[in-house]
């Protein structure tokens, strides 16, 4: 235990620095926050046709409201909790990194839903707006982070099915 912690202690310290920096920032963290601003965009085009997508703004056509989605909106931060809980625990590489391909798949359509759901609350309500942004949303992408962490565990525990003898 005192290992899983430590190595997920060094991994979150050294992918929050990394992220934090401009290289990172430009070359992963704002490419990323503009295609998940689109991805919410083609989501809504789904159902009607006014949204819009200004870099990493969601707004829409018929009466303005927008969503930025900012550093801490765009599901990384979650990404890389779920990334080093995964990589710092002992288990095989292959499911190491199919764990860390789904958790971020998850999170990521998690973040997708939140931003569309929030798009739509603050043109129905800007107070809504601000409780679901500040506290529903922040916590359910973190419970979404750690639900599908404990069902990596869960499923890394599983033995390997046996493959018959030719």
């Amino acid at each position: 235990m005192v290992r899983f912690l430590a190595g997920f202690a060094a991994l979150v310290l050294a992918l929050f620095t990394a992220e934090l920096t401009a290289p990172v920032q430009q070359a992963v963290v704002m490419p990323w926050t503009r295609e998940l601003a689109r991805a919410c965009v083609a989501l809504i085009a789904a159902f009607d046709g006014h949204a819009q997508a200004f870099g990493e703004v969601v707004r829409s056509t018929t009466n303005g409201f927008a969503v930025a989605i900012e550093s801490g909106c765009n599901g990384i931060e979650a990404c890389i909790v779920l990334v080093a809980a995964i990589l710092a625990f002992r288990a095989p590489w292959r499911r190491k990194v199919a764990g860390v391909l789904g958790g971020v798949l998850a999170v990521q359509l998690a973040n997708v839903v939140r931003v569309v759901s929030l798009f739509y609350v603050g043109q129905w309500s800007l107070a809504a707006f601000e409780w679901a942004h500040l506290y529903v949303w922040q916590a359910l992408i973190m419970v979404d982070a750690m639900v599908f962490w404990l069902l990596w565990l869960r499923w890394i525990r599983e033995p390997a099915p046996h493959r018959a003898a030719a």
